[in-house]
């Protein structure tokens, strides 16, 4: 469990890709900063001009027009109207919106893991025994029989949950269902009459609109805040399996996950899940027709089924794009094939480009996500994909989605494990796969070459490549073991297909 319970931090530090996207959100704040000086120091320079012009220059005699008293008026109307609405929503959903409180069991250990630095000097290293923490986090009535959304993080390790309702009722609440790979779980309460929030149709919503948050920001109960739909199709983020967020400014805080973020109509858009805790007005919400696909399967079944094809994918960038031979469009890169699995048995081969699913065009990975997703178990989909340029089409059916495997931590090779020596031009060490490590990275394939070292700032570091990774292709060709992948890289570049844990991913090594 997070206690205090909305993701506060910086999310995937240890990404490069996140670490890249961090940089450039701090230098479009250094550019927003650098603007500003230079419109402060030019300004005394045009009012000087305006103070002592030429001689032969005319001077303006034109003044801005007077705020009239009717548009003063129209303008505080305006202003008063949208506050009005405001208060209108926060008073219509607020009974439905709960704060939750729960107690729960932790090993200090795992806490200690989780400090920004490490261990703090002088604690004993072993942690102690295992102890009751408390936490909370917020929520909303989504039955009138009980059923109450909230976030998994919430309530996660749990052994003890309450609820408090606007009216100051608190009540015990049990687990009805949690669904890990969207971070969402369904409590129930012994309470009747309840009034249950409506989900909004996601379709009608709009970049710009309106929106409020209602939750529970630091133990403070009901609180509302306000702003705008930013942005939606969020992803990338990796703290979640399934992300597909929506983007908010309303002030989010830690306490406001699982709380509800409506439209002005009183209609749940999207449920408060976490924040960058670098950025000001920047939270992300699970929006609202996700959530109410998972909320009904866990209410009627406790837990989710889902419709998979069994394809890893990738977003395709241009550079890839063109080693793929599909020019400048757009689509998922397919880059691992489940064996047996729904697409294995229709043809789709690794390396595929899908370009649309039943016709309607997969602009980036998460398109095709959303797709599949939307699906029943079962169903038949026609998808187009490009192969070596040329475009194919193919039939499948979808199956219930596997439950996924974790993989496990590792110490690589063990002690008689000898990785080569490290190439200076790509900062990149490699081992045979032996069976051990297959174990120790968590790899089901038998041959591949593993990345034992990365050197900081590397070519090996900037494809992407971490230790216990297991390159299983390069340029197409099997590895069987590091020197497929020299060979490979001989002329300055290799295009490598990469498998970190049961997933895989295409990437480019080359120099800059």
């Amino acid at each position: 469990m997070s206690p205090s319970i909305l993701h506060d931090h910086a999310p995937v530090a240890r990404c490069t890709r996140s670490r890249r996207r961090r940089a450039r959100l701090a230098a479009l704040g250094i550019t927003l900063a650098l603007g500003g000086s230079a419109a402060a120091v030019s300004a005394p320079s045009i009012l000087s001009a305006q103070e002592a012009p030429r001689a032969t220059q005319p001077q303006s005699t034109a003044e801005p027009p007077p705020i009239t008293q009717p548009q003063a008026q129209a303008a505080i109307a305006d202003a008063e109207r949208v506050g009005t609405a405001f208060a209108a929503v926060a008073e219509r959903i607020s009974p439905s919106v709960v704060s939750i409180r729960v107690e729960a069991r932790v090993d200090p250990r795992d806490q200690m893991q989780q400090l920004p630095f490490g261990m703090i000097p002088g604690m004993p290293q072993d942690g102690g025994d295992e102890r009751i923490v408390q936490g909370g986090g917020s929520g909303f009535v989504i039955s009138a029989d009980g059923a109450i959304l909230t976030n998994r993080h919430v309530i996660e390790n749990a052994t003890r949950i309450r609820v408090r309702f606007q009216d100051g009722r608190e009540l015990p609440a049990t687990v009805a269902g949690v669904d890990r790979a969207t971070d969402l779980a369904v409590l129930r309460v012994q309470a009747r009459d309840l009034v249950p929030l409506r989900f909004a149709n996601m379709e009608r919503q709009r970049v710009g609109q309106w929106v409020v948050a209602i939750g529970s920001p630091f133990g403070l109960d009901t609180t509302v805040t306000a702003g705008v739909l930013s942005a939606t199709g969020r992803g990338g983020i990796g703290m979640n399996e399934i992300e597909d967020y929506i983007q908010t400014d309303a002030s989010i805080n830690p306490g406001n996950s699982g709380g509800p973020l409506v439209n002005l109509d009183g209609e749940v858009v999207g449920i408060n899940t976490m924040i960058i805790g670098r950025g000001q007005g920047i939270g992300f919400a699970i929006p609202a027709d996700m959530a109410e696909r998972v909320a009904q399967q866990l209410i009627a079944e406790g837990r989710v089924r889902r419709a998979w094809i069994g394809v890893g994918f990738q977003e395709l960038t241009p550079e890839l794009a063109a080693d793929f031979g599909v020019g400048s469009r757009r689509g998922a890169l397919v880059n691992e094939i489940v064996p047996n699995g729904p697409a294995a048995r229709a043809g789709v081969q690794s390396g595929d480009v899908i370009v649309s699913v039943e016709g309607v065009p997969v602009r980036e990975s998460r398109d095709l996500m959303r797709h599949v997703l939307r699906r029943p178990i079962g169903a038949s989909v026609r998808i187009d994909v490009m192969r070596a340029g040329r475009p194919v089409q193919l039939s499948l059916t979808t199956a219930e989605r596997p439950d996924p495997r974790d993989s496990t931590p590792q110490e690589l090779g063990g002690r008689d494990a000898r990785p080569t020596r490290e190439d200076g031009t790509w900062g990149l060490s490699l081992l045979p796969l032996t069976p051990q490590l297959a174990r120790e990275v968590g790899h089901s394939g038998t041959q591949g070459a593993v990345v034992a070292r990365v050197r900081q700032g590397s070519p090996a570091e900037r494809a992407g490549l971490e230790r216990g990774d297991v390159i299983v292709e390069a340029d197409r060709g099997a590895v069987r073991g590091p020197g497929e992948v020299e060979n490979a890289a001989r002329d300055g570049r290799a295009l490598l297909r990469v498998a970190r844990g049961e997933r895989s991913f295409f990437t480019v090594l080359h120099r800059e």
